[in-house]
């Protein structure tokens, strides 16, 4: 009959007492890891009855002293304080520039362009279409971070679309001598159709005025099969310092008592509907809902998979 070996305590402890030194040989043998850097995918498909919404991702960067844009009549101890709360950092906020395709099954529906033709057509194809595939861009507002990719290098970047926006907001711009408007919109001006309040740029569509932020700024109600979700654009351009707080005047905010009378009455119909909405600016990939939070107070709840069923 064969020996089996045994394991002494002695034997043990000196195996493992090797252990250091073998691990060590080959961490030395091989190289450590890269640092590869923050990322996040650059679109976000979601459902709204049968239609298909997908946010894309055209672009994110960090902006110092956030303080001097978002709530410019507060001070800077309550600033401090809702921030600390929040855990948000008070040297630099990160924001985000989310254009919306809206597939109802029919026609391709982008709502804004970004700030460049090329990163949303790349966040567009990473989705699964092509810029010739968009059958219509609709601009919320002419802000350049909106317009910025509707054309590139002079020519418009998705060949075969229409072209609509507000006529309120349309005409706020004309004649302003407003350098984005003047070199993206008005060589396309003859191609644009202009809506009001309760127009519809496609089918499931409606606009809303959302005044305030631009003279003419509007979000759209996408709706089939019972749900709901409203593109919401820039009526909120903050989860915590512009949403949670709908008084704070944001330094982009043209009108600043318009938009916050804006933001309390999409605020409240969202969170007594329980609609969900995107935001342009909000944390990607920009889906959330509104919660109210105490008296005359919202607060943001990230989308996790309710529009997925």
């Amino acid at each position: 009959m064969a020996n089996t070996p045994k394991l002494s305590r002695r034997s043990a402890l000196m195996g493992a007492a090797a252990l250091p030194l073998a691990a060590a040989t080959a961490t030395a043998t091989r190289a450590a890891a890269p640092m590869l850097g923050v990322t996040q995918s650059n679109f976000r498909r979601v459902k709204v009855g049968s239609f298909e919404v997908t946010t894309l991702l055209a672009g994110t960067r960090p902006v110092e002293n956030p303080h001097k844009i978002f709530g410019l009549n507060v001070d800077e101890e309550t600033f401090n304080s809702v921030s600390a709360d929040a855990g948000l950092s008070t040297a630099a906020a990160q924001f985000f520039f989310t254009p919306t395709l809206v597939n109802n099954g029919s026609e391709l529906v982008l709502f804004d362009t970004g700030l460049s033709g090329a990163a949303t057509v790349q966040a567009i194809e990473a989705a699964g279409y092509t810029a010739d595939q968009v059958d219509k861009v609709v601009i919320t507002h002419m802000h350049g971070d909106h317009i910025g990719g509707i054309s590139t290098d002079g020519t418009p970047t998705f060949a075969n679309a229409a072209y609509i926006t507000g006529a309120t907001e349309f005409d706020g711009w004309s004649g302003s001598g407003n350098e984005n408007f003047d070199g993206k919109i008005v060589p396309l001006a003859d191609q644009f159709t202009m809506l009001d309040d309760g127009g519809s740029p496609a089918s499931g569509i409606t606009a809303m005025a959302a005044f305030g932020h631009t003279p003419g700024h509007m979000a759209y109600m996408v709706e089939d099969g019972g749900t709901q979700l409203v593109i919401g654009a820039d009526f909120a351009n903050h989860y915590v310092w512009s949403l949670a707080h709908p008084d704070w005047e944001v330094r982009f905010d043209m009108d600043k008592a318009a938009a916050a009378a804006t933001r309390k009455t999409m605020l409240d119909m969202m969170a007594t509907d329980r609609t969900a909405f995107i935001g342009y600016h909000m944390p990607w990939p920009g889906i959330g809902y509104v919660e109210r939070n105490g008296e005359g107070g919202y607060r943001y709840a990230a989308h996790s998979y309710q529009l997925m069923l």
